[in-house]
């Protein structure tokens, strides 16, 4: 074969495995390990159930790698936030804050993935959670870290502990999508509608911009600058959050 036979094969390839792992990834997220049939997922791909395991010898090691492969995306977007120039330190924390949220809406996949292997971690199941501590969970704590202890030091940032500084900027988000089934008995309104999620999330960069920044009105300019250069992503239609159409 010539070479540019070879690199049209091996692009042919990459294809291949890219559709089934996009396959694999939202029969993953809708049913989990155990419930996954690999039939769906080569259907949904366009491919036969050998070719498939040609390029993945098991549902296990599918799985694992459809899961890092949207974790890769994960850590990188929020990379990106914590990397980005001629910013402060609270403007890169009130910045992960509202990336975190855009996530959550964004990637249900994900946020499945993760639901459903903490479960399996508690039950001594997954092997699955280690790896991704290390490859995503860790760097990005690490620079969370470090950011809130520059803003600190460098006198922007209230002094607390950094810890609780993250938990309290990415905890509330995590707490308003799985609490939002009690919030829609309690007011019977949709938390989940485009509209109570453009609400909160500016709610979410205001509230910090006020809380963590010992001069109130520079936080409070940083966050309006946040929210104003961060436009909300796009829902598509039916789309399912927490077991939920919006």
């Amino acid at each position: 074969m010539t070479d540019q036979s070879n690199t049209a094969v091996t692009e042919r390839s990459a294809e291949t495995r890219a559709r089934i792992l996009d396959a694999a990834l939202s029969e993953f997220a809708l049913h989990g390990l155990a419930g996954a049939r690999t039939e769906r997922i080569a259907t949904a791909a366009g491919v036969n159930k050998a070719l498939l395991y040609y390029h993945f010898d098991s549902k296990e090691k599918l799985y694992l790698a459809s899961f890092e492969m949207i974790a890769s995306r994960v850590r990188d977007s929020s990379m990106a936030v914590f990397l980005r120039e001629s910013q402060t330190p609270g403007e890169r924390v009130v910045r992960a804050a509202l990336n975190h949220f855009d996530r959550i809406v964004g990637q249900q996949e994900f946020q499945s993935l993760m639901h459903q292997e903490m479960i399996r971690a508690h039950k001594g199941e997954s092997n699955v959670l280690p790896v991704l501590v290390k490859r995503v969970f860790e760097p990005l704590i690490i620079m969370h870290r470090a950011m809130v202890r520059e803003g600190i030091e460098s006198g922007e940032l209230i002094e607390v502990d950094w810890m609780q500084m993250q938990l309290a900027s990415l905890g509330a988000n995590v707490f308003y999508f799985l609490s939002a089934p009690v919030w829609r008995m309690i007011s019977g309104e949709e938390p989940l509608s485009s509209e109570s999620l453009a609400t909160r999330r500016k709610a979410i960069v205001e509230f910090l911009g006020q809380a963590i920044f010992k001069d109130r009105q520079h936080g409070a300019a940083l966050a309006a600058k946040v929210f104003a250069d961060t436009p909300m992503p796009a829902i598509e239609g039916d789309r399912v959050i927490f077991g939920r159409n919006v």
